[in-house]
């Protein structure tokens, strides 16, 4: 074999970075298109669907699915086509040729004609104790993916924005009080949202005050939660420069973060794909003015959270994920097809 033979067959036609919903679901309509795409499952493999111990609300499952089995069965099914996963996280992208280049936490450097980024986004953690034991057993980032277990619950919503106020009143229908804990006085929510959740009966506000730990077990889930406050806003900064803060231990069946998300898109920075102030992907439109995943890199595609704002769904990520493929593909043929020409006319 020479060397320009082995340098073509080390590129790959598809490098999907990211495990979760939307990732898997652009592996497996990639690998039925014999793309043989690589999947980087990277630092959480499965994304944020594995710290959700029930999904009821994707289509398909009438008892409900555990997000590990769900997110195992994608894999799976991905395999079967074809698909090849692999762990590695992309630290740079360089994007200026082609094929791209990715370069691996590892050192490891891949190249691939198309790429998708199906990294998701974080949900913000507070920093409470006892969290990362609880996530998924009472502590939720995601009102309506687990709002309907706490029918009958008194639940707690941690944050002041506009997401914090969607939270609230969605679990208003099912939980019998949400108390919205905020550590100033003012919400940072606009004026509407924030009226629509005052006037609320079953919503009601802790201004001042802040989730310093949670109580409860994986066999119990979340029983309670200690508050701590202070009349001038900031308690936990307050209480951590030995200042007197007063604290309260209450009892609930949930507590709901809604701080905020952040895209897994710090390996883009610097390229030519282009992201709003907070981080998420644009994609564009084509000619018809019909949406794509395509990005403003040709041949780099966004699918799920990385790009999604607004709905967060496992089903709306597994959507935009077969979409990336099927742009992916159409984009690869294009490409085989202008390659082919060129090379007809050449002398």
């Amino acid at each position: 074999m020479n060397e320009e033979t082995e340098t073509t067959a080390d590129v790959r036609n598809v490098v999907i970075v990211g495990s979760g919903v939307a990732g898997l679901s652009a592996a497996v309509y990639a690998a039925r298109a014999d793309l043989e795409p690589l999947v980087l499952e990277g630092p959480e493999p499965g994304g944020q669907l594995t710290l959700t111990t029930d999904v009821e609300n994707y289509l398909g499952f009438p008892e409900g699915v555990g997000g590990m089995e769900l997110i195992q069965n994608g894999k799976e099914q991905a395999e079967r086509f074809g698909a090849e996963f692999t762990h590695g996280t992309v630290e740079n992208a360089t994007l200026e040729e082609r094929p791209f280049e990715l370069e691996l936490s590892n050192g490891d450097r891949l190249r691939t004609r198309a790429l998708i980024v199906a990294s998701g986004a974080s949900a913000r953690w507070v920093g409470a104790e006892n969290e990362d034991e609880l996530m998924g057993y009472g502590l939720s980032t995601c009102a309506t993916c687990d709002g309907a277990f706490h029918r009958g619950d008194d639940v707690l919503v941690i944050g002041g924005g506009d997401s914090a106020m969607e939270e609230a009143l969605f679990l208003a229908k099912f939980a019998d009080s949400v108390t919205v804990v905020h550590r100033r006085e003012e919400l940072r929510a606009s004026e509407i949202m924030a009226d629509r959740a005052r006037n609320h009966e079953a919503i009601e506000f802790r201004w001042n005050t802040e989730l310093e730990a949670l109580r409860g077990s994986q066999e119990e889930g979340v029983t309670g939660a200690t508050l701590v406050s202070h009349p001038d806003g900031y308690p936990s900064e307050k209480a951590a420069n030995g200042v007197d803060v007063d604290r309260e231990t209450v009892e609930v069946g949930g507590v709901f973060y809604a701080i905020g998300h952040t895209p897994n898109t710090e390996f883009l920075e610097g390229t030519a794909v282009e992201r709003d102030e907070r981080g998420y992907l644009y994609t564009r439109t084509d000619d018809a003015g019909r949406a794509t995943t395509e990005t403003t890199v040709e041949g780099v595609f966004a699918a799920g959270d990385v790009a999604d704002p607004d709905y967060q769904q496992a089903i709306t990520a597994a959507g935009t994920g077969s979409m990336a493929a099927l742009d992916a593909e159409a984009y690869l043929e294009t490409l085989e097809r202008t390659t082919a020409a060129a090379l007809e006319v050449s002398p």
